[in-house]
């Protein structure tokens, strides 16, 4: 056993001892973690916050509203005491909080004296309307006051006064969120958005199908069904399209088609003679009696009930009108069969 571990331990492989550095070099490395502190130092406790890199030039873009000149002061007194080296957003941010019109600020540095701000606006989706007027308000609710609108957006009721930066009404922020949340080319097209017992939210198209939204939630995914259902030519002339389940969209209301009425199945429609030459369709043929077979190109023809032949006529039944006399059966919009109107 002493063997094997003697053999063991001349096969292992000797580790080699790292250098040790000399004097020289340690002083080297030491001066260099020195100079790096130094230099950290200083930019972060001088550099950064001096006026080697103060903010002087303040670019401002992408404002459109109404109170564009006062957001723009406010965000170029804000930038300017800070450096290139250190901006706040924050601070930014705050300095346009009293004006919603602002969604929010891309920031970018021109070293050593430049700042670039470029404000993005709140979107409007739709007009609110309440008691004191209207006003555009974006898809989050937020009253958008000043801000110009082109076009027509869909209208959205309010319950009471339009005060505050944003919307107050429960059901007006729901419905301002479905306006948000609609391509443009659809919102284009919407009238108004209300609530209604039991659909929920509706929206109603000009020259459309209501769309029947229920409440707010996937917005976006109901809207896309919408797209897809009114690209459908199948679902030209619904009256409307219940988008509650975004992945089952059902189109309501459309015309039915006329049906051509049919022999009942197992009935071949015969023709036989009476009397006075005129033909009967669909009359069973007397016993042993000879009929003659219906032309294969026939259309099919539904057999009229049996009827009481009037006293002194025999057994002959009554003449029936030609095929192409008779109105069709149609269905109506609900699917129920309408008779035609007796003559």
């Amino acid at each position: 056993m002493s063997g094997l571990a003697a053999t063991l331990a001349r096969r292992r492989p000797r580790l080699r001892s790292l250098p040790t550095p000399s004097p020289r070099l340690r002083r080297r490395l030491l001066a260099l973690v020195l100079v790096c502190l130094a230099l950290l130092a200083g930019y972060r406790f001088w550099l950064r916050d001096s006026s080697f890199v103060a903010v002087e030039q303040v670019s401002v873009t992408g404002l459109t509203t109404a109170d564009s000149e006062r957001v723009r002061m406010a965000i170029g007194a804000t930038a300017r005491g800070m450096t290139t080296l250190n901006v706040d957003l924050e601070r930014l941010e705050r300095a346009v909080a009293p004006y919603p019109v602002v969604r929010e600020l891309e920031v970018t540095t021109d070293f050593p004296h430049g700042l670039r701000v470029r404000v993005i606006e709140h979107q409007p989706a739709a007009m609110a309307v309440g008691d004191d007027g209207e006003v555009p308000v974006a898809g989050d609710g937020t009253i958008l006051h000043g801000l110009p609108v082109e076009g027509k957006l869909p209208a959205v009721e309010v319950d009471g006064v339009l005060g505050g930066d944003r919307l107050q009404d429960a059901t007006a922020r729901a419905a301002a969120a479905v306006a948000g949340a609609a391509p443009q080319r659809l919102r284009a097209r919407v009238e108004e958005i209300e609530k209604r017992a039991p659909e929920g939210l509706v929206a109603e198209l000009r020259d459309g199908p209501e769309l029947i939204f229920g409440d707010a939630r996937r917005a976006r995914a109901k809207w896309a069904a919408a797209a897809r259902v009114l690209a459908d030519p199948e679902a030209r002339g619904a009256s409307y399209i219940d988008l509650r389940i975004p992945g089952r969209p059902a189109a309501g209301g459309l015309p039915a088609e006329t049906v051509a009425p049919v022999a009942p199945a197992g009935h071949t429609a015969t023709t036989v003679p009476n009397p006075a030459g005129a033909a009967a369709t669909g009359a069973p043929a007397a016993p042993g009696a000879e009929t003659p077979a219906a032309p294969e190109d026939a259309p099919a023809t539904v057999a009229p009930s049996p009827t009481t032949p009037p006293a002194g006529t025999g057994t002959t039944p009554p003449v029936s009108a030609p095929e192409s006399a008779q109105p069709p059966v149609s269905t109506g919009a609900e699917g129920g069969a309408t008779a035609p109107a007796a003559p």
